[in-house]
Parts: C-alpha cells; sequence; structure tokens
C-alpha cells in the first residue's frame, strides 16, 4: 500500500500541465538531421578527393596534414549550415523524432561507406 507521500511523488500537483507547455521537437529533429548531412559530407569529401586530383588538392589546406584538413574543415562547415537552415526551417515544427533519427543513421550509415578505403579507392584513377 503506497503511503501519502509516495502518492504525492507519482501524481503531478493539479493544474502543474498548464503551466507546461509541449514544445515543438522539430529544433531536435533539425540537430539530429543536420549530424547526419555533416557525416555524408565528410563520406563525399573523402570519395570525391580519391576520384579527382583536383579536388584532392583543394582540400589540401595544411600541407602536414594533408586532404583530411579540407575534408573535416568544410564537412564541419556543412553540418553547421546544414543545422542552421534545418533549425530556422523546423523550429515551429512537431516532426516525429524517430523519423528524424532513421534518417539520421542512413545519412551516417551512406558518410561511413565513403570512407571506407575500399569504397573509395574504387573511384582513383
Amino acid at each position: 500500500m503506497a503511503t501519502s507521500s509516495e502518492a504525492q511523488r507519482e501524481a503531478p500537483p493539479r493544474g502543474l500541465e498548464e503551466h507546461f507547455e509541449d514544445k515543438p521537437e522539430g529544433p531536435i529533429s533539425a540537430a539530429i538531421i543536420a549530424g547526419g548531412i555533416g557525416a555524408v559530407a565528410l563520406g563525399l569529401f573523402t570519395t570525391l578527393a580519391a576520384a579527382n586530383e583536383s579536388i584532392k588538392d583543394w582540400l589540401d589546406l595544411k600541407s602536414s596534414v594533408g586532404p583530411l584538413s579540407g575534408k573535416t574543415l568544410y564537412a564541419v562547415i556543412v553540418w553547421l549550415v546544414a543545422w542552421a537552415i534545418l533549425h530556422a526551417t523546423m523550429r515551429t515544427t512537431q516532426y516525429e523524432t524517430r523519423r528524424a533519427f532513421t534518417i539520421a543513421m542512413v545519412l551516417v550509415a551512406l558518410g561511413v561507406l565513403g570512407t571506407f578505403p575500399t569504397f573509395f579507392e574504387a573511384f582513383e584513377p
């Protein structure tokens, strides 16, 4: 049998639900999807650097690091821009977080595929 103090902890006080409004999940979904876009951008830059020598040279921002410096920097820029755009467009929407997570996982899988040597080496000239 529950004591009166346990019953008070289980049930919220009356009227409390009126003080807390449901916030839209659009900003959360935007951040999740933007992470997937950043991952696919890294995979794309990795594959393009292997496929084209001029892109590889363009991505070489610091010669001691090589094209990895450009791949990661530009992938972060793509991620930030995607996050800003998605946040601006989704900030007031009720977007299902589960769907955003599924989209992000597909994008991350594509991004990881693009960074596997057996994949991007297939595009080398």
